[in-house]
């Protein structure tokens, strides 16, 4: 489809939030499985979000509004069922549609679901989807096209979004019982059959756009990869009936991918130029730009920061004498911010002049769109306004003078094996101790409590009375299953990393800031905004409380900077390095305070570590330098006797695994459980210390059997001696139901005691 033919793309967007402005789809989703409302109910609630973002967006002014982007969980999993990738023991339960993808999803009676895990590096998460040698592609599920159709109706002619067909293969996994060495990406041709057939049904029912999401290319990639990439948009963009194709590449540069998609017979490309600002460079050196459409990624969809507008302009226009056209968008789909700062009323009135979310962002990009066109002087006062409200971060002097004093022995404890000795003489565990993560779950009347005293509704006393009496059940619970370790089940925090935020200096929080992690999962990201520092102790009251309720050992529960950062919008004035280490050395007082409490086992949780890891080897150690230096700045003045855990998940740990022993926790407890210890294969010999692999998926409803959790215990000694070997759940409690805590707890608590023969 020649450019000249195609109605120009105008500023768009690449992706919007989905989960309502205040989480009306979250809420929908959990009425739904609770059995408390119907499909149909649940169905008008989604399509009333969907009609309400297609409106808004084409109110706004922008030349192209994005459809598709909508999901009830995830949107790779919605591109495997549109592509037919259900794996059996799915269709063999002959569900209706929705509930089909919920079993993908959560699992159901007895079925596990998908693995999840993190997508590249983002805290959003997707479903991996599952193929083999004998998957036979079909158009299963024509859901791109419906939803076309859907906004036909409301008026909106959208811009269909898919996932890519390389980047979905590069994202899916063989399935169970696949040949050694098959790969996906053998399955390539197939593919492209059902993306060919679809592409057809969207252009005869109108669309004039489709974009097509490859971000798996702002990762390394190997020839034969970049060769399957080649092929995927010869094949399509060679198709007699097409829509106009926009194939999009975010989170980073897209390096040797861009060369080969400026080739391809595609009409546009998106480039991230917040993330990947080296493409503007590469792309004005390749003389087929000249032919095609450049969305110029200058509007940052991943942190809430305002848009530095003369700088994105100046640098937008660099590419006019280069590409066919320049359109303004943002580096990638808005699902990564919250939507309104309109909405945020308890701001400080000089932070919120600097921060810009999802629907700030949209008028940005239109703001930007009409200087490029008609010169910056017709939108002067919009440049004016927003460069006022940039500033750099508050310093705190103090903080930088303590940083600068810290010398190579406060990052270093005694060598392991000395530490080991103690540890295993003061806490005189039996073998295969058993352990949770943290958090327990939290009932509706705990929310309650915890929104009554934050709006003045109940005092501090009551408060921390009522508080106390639930660490105290937790405790006993505990007691009663037969745990070893136990915690005092965070019924205090929020969130891990928002309710460090909301004690510390440098951070912000928001009351509607919510961003959609999976499913029905949303979290509200602080705002870290200036230099850290801890006023005063933080866990310390409700540990200690905890641990003088037992005998046994209680974890006090810490989250580690890495992941602070990363489940954060973080200020951009300074390295990341740099605001990493100020929290390492708020959380290293914390954990003296702890010490001096009586708490003997401090676990400070990095479950971001590999999620942060960047997407290029180049930047990798750098990064892992910054990292651990943050990790040991926390626990380096430990005692020998204090055990140190780290928690780690949803990674692939191979490419951190020397990262990983470089923190010298004395226990590393990692999420394995829905990927059937398949992650323990990246650590290998490598296994730092003792490991506690987890053996129940707390992202599933369902309940695991103690026959389930012994193969897995059994699996996991086939890596890690029994001699170091912890039994855990994957991850923390909190979104579990209290009865089905409880009946996987006992199972896990058996299951561990006849592994040791008990």
């Amino acid at each position: 489809m020649p450019e000249n033919k195609v109605r120009p793309i105008g500023p768009t967007v690449l992706g919007y939030p989905r989960i309502g402005p205040r989480r009306e789809l979250k809420r929908a989703l959990e009425r739904y499985w609770s059995g408390a409302t119907s499909a149909g109910d649940l169905q008008a609630v989604a399509a009333g979000l969907r009609r309400d973002t297609w409106r808004e967006l084409s109110d706004a002014g922008l030349g192209s509004v994005p459809s598709g982007t909508f999901s009830f969980y995830d949107q790779v999993l919605d591109a495997a069922r549109t592509a037919g990738a259900v794996p059996e023991r799915f269709t063999a339960l002959g569900l209706d549609p929705l509930d089909e993808l919920f079993a993908m999803a959560r699992g159901w009676d007895g079925v596990p679901a998908l693995e999840l895990t993190k997508f590249f590096d983002t805290n959003y998460h997707y479903l991996v989807p599952e193929v083999a040698p004998q998957t036979r592609f079909a158009l299963r599920d024509r859901k791109p096209l419906d939803e076309f159709v859907e906004a036909l109706a409301a008026g909106v002619r959208t811009r269909p979004v898919l996932v890519g067909p390389v980047t979905f293969l590069l994202l899916a996994k063989p399935a169970p019982g696949s040949p050694a060495g098959f790969a996906p990406l053998e399955l390539l041709d197939p593919l492209l059959d059902v993306y060919a057939e679809l592409l057809a049904e969207l252009a005869a029912a109108g669309a004039e756009w489709v974009q097509l999401d490859e971000p798996a290319f702002a990762a390394d990639r190997s020839p034969a990869e970049l060769d399957a990439l080649r092929r995927a948009y010869a094949r399509l963009g060679g198709l007699a009936q097409r829509p106009a194709l926009l194939v999009a590449g975010y989170f980073g540069d897209l390096g040797p991918a861009l060369p080969v998609l400026v080739e391809a017979p595609v009409e546009a490309i998106a480039l991230d130029l917040v993330a990947g600002a080296a493409d503007a460079d590469a792309a004005a050196a390749l003389p087929g730009l000249r032919d095609k459409t450049v969305l110029a990624g200058l509007v940052d969809g991943r942190n809430v920061w305002r848009t530095d507008l003369d700088d994105a302009l100046a640098r937008a226009a660099t590419l006019l004498g280069t590409a066919g056209r320049v359109e303004i968008a943002t580096s990638c789909s808005l699902l990564h911010v919250p939507y309104d700062l309109d909405a945020e009323g308890g701001l400080d009135p000089a932070l919120r002049e600097r921060l810009a979310f999802a629907r700030q962002k949209v008028g940005e990009v239109v703001l930007l769109s009409r200087a490029l066109r008609e010169g910056r002087e017709v939108v002067a006062a919009g440049f004016a306004a927003s460069a006022a409200g940039r500033a750099s971060g508050a310093r705190d002097d103090r903080v930088r003078a303590r940083l600068d004093a810290l010398g190579p022995d406060h990052y270093r404890r005694a060598p392991a094996p000395d530490r080991a000795g103690v540890q295993r003489r003061q806490l005189a565990l039996p073998p295969l101790p058993t352990t949770t993560i943290g958090s327990f779950p939290q009932t509706a009347s705990i929310r309650a409590d915890r929104a009554a005293h934050r709006a003045g509704h109940l005092d501090d006393a009551e408060y921390d009375r009522r508080m106390r009496a639930e660490i105290e059940r937790v405790v006993r619970l505990q007691e009663d299953i037969g745990l070893d370790v136990l915690v005092h089940g965070e019924p205090e925090r929020n969130d891990m990393v928002q309710y460090f935020a909301e004690h510390l200096d440098g951070f912000a929080t928001t009351e509607l800031g919510w961003v959609q992690s999976y499913g029905s999962r949303c979290v509200r990201p602080p705002i870290l905004h200036g230099d850290v520092s801890r006023p005063e102790p933080i866990t310390v009251g409700w540990s200690r409380f905890a641990q003088s309720l037992t005998d046994r050992p209680v974890k006090a529960m810490l989250t580690g900077p890495v992941t602070i950062l990363a489940w954060s919008f973080v200020r951009t004035d300074q390295p990341l390095g740099d605001t990493a280490r100020q929290v390492g050395l708020a959380l290293r007082d914390e954990v003296h305070d702890l010490e001096s409490a009586g708490l003997r086992i401090v676990q400070v949780d990095e479950p971001a570590l590999r999620e942060l890891l960047p997407l290029r080897a180049t930047d990798r150690p750098a990064y892992l330098d910054w990292a651990v230096d943050a990790f040991r700045i926390v626990v380096g003045g430990a005692a020998d006797s204090t055990q140190v855990h780290t928690h780690l998940c949803y990674s692939e740990f191979g490419d951190v695994i020397g990262a990983i022993d470089a923190l010298d926790a004395d226990v590393t407890t990692v999420e394995a459980a829905r990927s059937k210890m398949e992650v323990l294969a990246d650590l290998g010999p490598g296994v730092p210390r003792a490991l506690g692999p987890g053996v129940y998926d707390v992202h599933s409803p369902q309940v695991p059997d103690t026959r389930e959790i012994r193969a897995l215990i059994a699996a996991a000694q086939e890596w890690v001696d029994a001699s170091r070997l912890w039994v855990n759940p994957d991850c923390g409690l909190k979104t579990r139901g209290e009865a089905e805590t409880t009946a996987a707890l006992r199972n896990l608590v058996t299951a561990a005691r006849a592994a040791r023969g008990d």
